[in-house]
Order: structure tokens, then sequence, then C-alpha cells
């Protein structure tokens, strides 16, 4: 055998999982696809000792610091094929090639799925987002909207008053039970309920929303959580067992993050119902101390 683990994604979360099992010096494959969910973002904030820095620079710099371990090789490529074999794990990667380890470490992420508003999508992870916390201070003191996309909208409308002056859009789907339309006029939100159609203004730069009735409202910026799906079959392929989360289907796993499947253990958003840079990266920590603790426990008896 190869490798004792193999870490499938290079972002905040598989580089971080991988860094724990060089460090024990395992020997570990990084398998990275390069198509990280945070590449349409220019910078990641709230990140401690990175914030501001741009995602992929601080994924460059953590692939630099990991090439100096000996114990660790570096591939980018796709993994389009998973299984068990033998007690251990096979995978295949596209245009050919196959590796075999002890251990799967799946930081594959999600993909977002958003709805289809023209001018939406040439806009996302600049002037529409979705987290307040990565991006709320850089648009805060403006205009800002919150698209309803799910149950919990409303929720979020009421935080976004920290940052600006909000409209909630219902988007004639969502509207506020008494209880919430209480905290959100508490809030000093606004509720407009004629659909947003259209994102307006020179992009990625927003100006304003064309709502259903023909009105156009202002606005600097927009937050929407949008539907998640997962970025790789790998996790379904192995027999990993899904949970329902908010937005869409997350990886069940233990406290130690390991998944249903013996072995296989999922950090970053496509295990977490919460995304952000530095719980993904936090949750490949965890993922990687685990994965290495398990070899060691194997080795023990």
């Amino acid at each position: 055998m190869s490798f004792e683990a193999i870490v499938i994604g290079g972002n905040f979360a598989g580089l971080s999982a991988a860094m724990q099992l060089a460090r024990a010096r395992r020997r570990v494959l990084l398998i990275d696809a390069g198509a990280p969910r945070n590449r349409f973002s220019q910078a990641s904030h709230g990140f401690l000792g990175q914030d501001g820095q741009a995602p992929e620079a601080i994924m460059r710099e953590g692939k630099r610091q990991l090439s100096l371990y000996p114990n660790i090789i570096i591939r980018d490529g796709e993994v389009v094929q998973a299984r068990t074999d033998s007690g251990k794990f096979a995978i295949d990667i596209k245009g050919g090639g196959q590796e075999r380890a002890a251990r799967i470490v799946l930081a594959t992420g999600i993909r977002d799925t958003l709805p289809e508003i023209p001018g939406l999508r040439d806009r996302w992870g600049r002037s529409v987002l979705h987290c307040p916390y990565c991006h709320g201070y850089e648009v805060s003191g403006g205009k800002l909207g919150v698209l309803a996309s799910h149950p919990h909208s409303a929720h979020a409308a009421m935080l976004i008053p920290d940052w600006g002056e909000t409209t909630y859009f219902t988007q004639a789907l969502f509207e506020p039970d008494e209880e919430q339309l209480t905290r959100l006029t508490a809030r000093g939100v606004r509720i407009e309920r004629s659909p947003v159609v259209e994102l307006l203004g020179d992009s990625p730069r927003l100006e304003a929303v064309r709502l259903a009735d023909g009105r156009v409202v202002r606005l600097d910026a927009v937050f929407i959580a949008p539907k998640t799906a997962m970025a790789s079959p790998i996790a379904e392929q192995l027999g990993c067992v899904f949970d329902d989360g908010p937005f869409g289907p997350v990886i069940r796993t233990c406290d130690n993050k390991e998944t249903s499947v013996k072995g296989v253990f999922a950090a970053g958003d496509a295990a977490s119902a919460m995304h952000n840079a530095t719980l993904a990266s936090a949750s490949g920590v965890l993922a990687g101390v685990h994965c290495h603790q398990s070899l060691a426990m194997q080795s023990a008896g």
C-alpha cells in the first residue's frame, strides 16, 4: 500500500487535515480537483491570521507549507470513483490512475444552486453574498437585502441590520409568521413582498434590484443562502449516510469526524450545516487528528 491516508479535496478543510497527518509522519496523498466553493470570492474574512487574503493565496501557501513534509504527495486531479477493497479503500483518478489507502478523509465540498434571477449568478461572491460574518463588514453602512430562499431566511434578515439598512424580500415564497414579523419590525427591517426579478448595475457591483411590479429598489449588496448539493459523488459511492441539512444534504459524522463508514472521515462544508472558513479549517484539523489516532490504535491491536 502506497499511502496510509488519502485526503480528497485541497481547500481549507482538506489542507488542514493533511497537515495533521503529515506532522504525524504518516504517508499521505492529497488530491485536489481545483474547484473550491470559495473561488468566486476575492477575499476570505474572519479567518484569524488570514483576514483579507484571497482564498487562492491561502490555499497556495498551505500547499507550499505541506510540500515541505517529505511524507506527503500533493496531486492535482479529480477523484471519480471510490470503493472498499479488501478492507481498505481504492480510488480512481480522472484520466487514469488508481491509489489505495487504509483511511480516507473527504473534504470534497459542496456546490451552490442559485436562483435563476438575471444578474444574480455573475455577482455571486462579490455583491451577492451568503454569509454576513464572512462578508458583512465589507458592505456595512450600505443598503442591504435578504432574498428569501428557505424557511430560515427571516431569521437571517434579523441579523443583517447590524451591518446596514435592511430589506427582506419574501420572494412570495417565505412570508414571515407573526412572531418573525414582530422581531423584524423591532430590528427595523423593511418587508418587500413583490419578488426580485433582476439585479441591476455594473457587474459585479450591485446598484439596485427590479421587482416584479416594475419598481426599482436601490441596494448595495444582497444576502442569500442557496440550496446546496454535494460537489462530488465519492461519499455516496462509499456508502456514507447523509443527514438533511437546512440547505441540502450533509455527510453524517460523529464527534471525531468519522462518517458512518469505518475508516472514512469527513470535514468542511460537505459535513457541516454551518459554512465558514475557520470552521472548515477546524473541522479538517479534527478529521486529520482522529484519522491518525485510528491508524495508531489499529497498529496497537
